[in-house]
């Protein structure tokens, strides 16, 4: 999720001895924790209002703030949430006949490619759409977007909880699609008129702030919906409801002060998916995180390499048809091959630790864990649709 630039200085470059808000660190001895992002932790500790700061066991460095943490502050800070406002995990239950991978992912639709309110009116995806578009953002509908972002097709492996399971109507064998994405240009908008004016300072009236942010969260949430939608018909099936649909970029008002999280999400009684790497397991959680964990829990398994040294190091030691079919037997649709090095499972820290700590800070319970079937990135032209490959020699609908 990118960031735009902020004016060198706007952050202390270490924390003062005394005046600090606290820290907290909710992983173990052995987790992989970089002294970069327990840096960046003190940093923004140490700023004006700051009041706690909880850190996720898949806590990394981020762009002038860390990733994988939850920061209570008097003050709102837009820089904190970052430009993919409203980013979150959606989960939808899907009803098919057979799931074999190698079928499945030659039918995947192409999600690059945006919807047109009027080119594409007749698509049935757009019976989700049932008011009006956040903001009147059409750019983007339907897209995935890059970085960390996905769309997988998943099996439930394990029911660890089967009372709360069978209340979210899930049990073992069950498919779901997992969608992780935001709000795409329009958090990133958001963001830059605050920062082209403001750097990394505060948010100079908080409410207008809050409106805009509101609005992308909203989007985000809708684009989950509009996806699935779009990959339940390509596959034959009928689209669903989420049973899960958390952001993890996003300031929640919370007993009168701003609770920033960036890459950690709402813990408070919430059912979470913490996604995994497309080659291992994720997590659906029962979180039940208190105050000091600011009220939230991980989002995912969090980076341990940057994407430099993840392209790098993976070159040296995969080839790119070894990186589409992952150990545990999935495929990955992904036309983009410096993006299937940077996002390949080694690059991430392992999600079995990441929901071991939360288990042992007692964040959250995990519930069932899934398996990959087919994990989209970006489109591979050679195995599109005929419609799909059509368009893109044409350039439409390229957001």
């Amino acid at each position: 999720m990118s960031q735009p630039p902020f004016r060198q200085g706007s952050l202390p470059r270490s924390a003062p001895a005394t005046g600090s808000a606290t820290v907290a660190v909710f992983a173990s001895p052995t987790s992989w924790i970089e002294s970069d992002a327990l840096a960046q932790c003190h940093q923004v500790a140490a700023l004006d209002g700051m009041i706690h700061v909880a850190a996720m066991p898949d806590l990394h460095p981020g762009k002038g703030a860390p990733i994988g943490a939850a920061m209570s502050s008097t003050v709102l800070y837009p820089f904190l949430v970052g430009s993919d406002i409203g980013c979150g995990i959606a989960v939808f239950p899907l009803k098919l006949r057979r799931a074999v991978p190698e079928r499945l992912a030659a039918r995947f639709p192409d999600l690059d490619r945006a919807l047109d309110p009027e080119r594409d009116a007749d698509d049935p995806a757009w019976a989700v759409v049932t008011g009006d578009v956040p903001a009147g953002h059409v750019e983007g509908l339907g897209t995935v977007g890059r970085g960390n972002h996905f769309v997988e097709l998943a099996r439930i492996d394990t029911v660890l909880q089967p009372d709360h399971a069978n209340r979210l109507g899930l049990a073992a064998g069950d498919l779901v699609l997992i969608v992780h994405s935001g709000s795409r240009g329009l958090g990133e908008r958001i963001l830059r008129s605050h920062t082209e004016v403001h750097g990394a300072g505060p948010a100079p009236d908080p409410d207008a702030y809050l409106r805009m942010h509101d609005d992308a969260v909203r989007w985000g949430s809708l684009n989950r919906r509009l996806m699935a939608a779009r990959v339940a018909h390509a596959l034959g099936a009928e689209p669903t409801e989420p049973i899960v649909d958390e952001c993890h970029n996003l300031v929640e008002v919370r007993d009168g002060v701003y609770l920033h999280r960036k890459g950690a999400a709402p813990g408070d009684g919430r059912d979470v998916l913490v996604a995994g790497t497309r080659g291992t397991r994720s997590y659906l959680v029962a979180a039940h995180a208190g105050p000091d964990a600011n009220h939230s829990v991980a989002h995912g398994a969090g980076r341990k390499m940057s994407r430099a040294d993840a392209l790098r190091r993976g070159r040296a030691k995969h080839t790119v048809e070894e990186l589409r079919r992952t150990p545990v037997g999935s495929l990955v649709v992904c036309g983009d091959r410096q993006l299937l090095f940077e996002e390949a499972p080694t690059a991430y820290k392992r999600i079995e630790q990441v929901i071991a700590d939360l288990v042992d800070h007692d964040l959250a319970t995990p519930v069932a864990a899934t398996v990959p079937l087919v994990t989209y990135k970006t489109p591979d032209r050679g195995s599109a649709p005929p419609r799909d490959r059509r368009e893109h020699r044409h350039g439409r609908g390229r957001p």
